[in-house]
């Protein structure tokens, strides 16, 4: 049984695979191309950091960036011998919720433009393509997705 729940990005599994998830990031994109938080910027009020754990193992994060009206995921990863068996969508699923209890209008991501399973994912959870949002700008390397709340219980 996969649990999820808020969680420490220092918590050593839990940094582990962020670590992981970084160093990914690192092979596939220029550093500009970059845009993840730091375990640091993971611990800030604006931020509900999760965890999934099989048992006593956590084998996958999420965090929901909270910001003026709307929700950002971010770090979003699954350890790669746990993919494929439900994780991501039980992180989606409590981050989803947790912004409909903060009553967030809408949730978006910016996600790498090589990451296609990803793209699957969160189009299967109802995301669709937008245009860059907050700070972000256009970028070869990146993709920005959205999903309205409102309304959509």
């Amino acid at each position: 049984m996969i649990v999820v729940e808020a969680g420490d990005p220092f918590h050593p599994q839990a940094k582990a695979l962020l670590e992981a998830s970084h160093a990914l990031m690192g092979e596939l994109f220029a550093a500009e191309a970059n845009h993840y938080l730091s375990l640091d910027a993971l611990t800030a009020d604006n931020v509900h950091f999760f965890t999934a754990r099989r048992g006593e193992v956590i084998v996958g994060v999420g965090a929901l960036a909270v910001k003026d009206d709307y929700g950002e995921l971010k770090s979003m990863f699954v350890e790669e011998a746990s993919r494929g068996q439900g994780i991501i969508d039980a992180i989606m699923r409590q981050l989803e919720d947790h912004a409909r209890e903060l009553e967030l209008p809408m949730l978006r991501l910016e996600t790498g433009s090589l990451l296609h399973a990803a793209h699957k994912v969160y189009a299967r959870h109802g995301f669709i393509v937008c245009g860059p949002f907050g700070d972000y700008e256009n970028g070869e390397f990146s993709v920005f997705m959205e999903k309205p709340l409102e309304g959509d219980a």
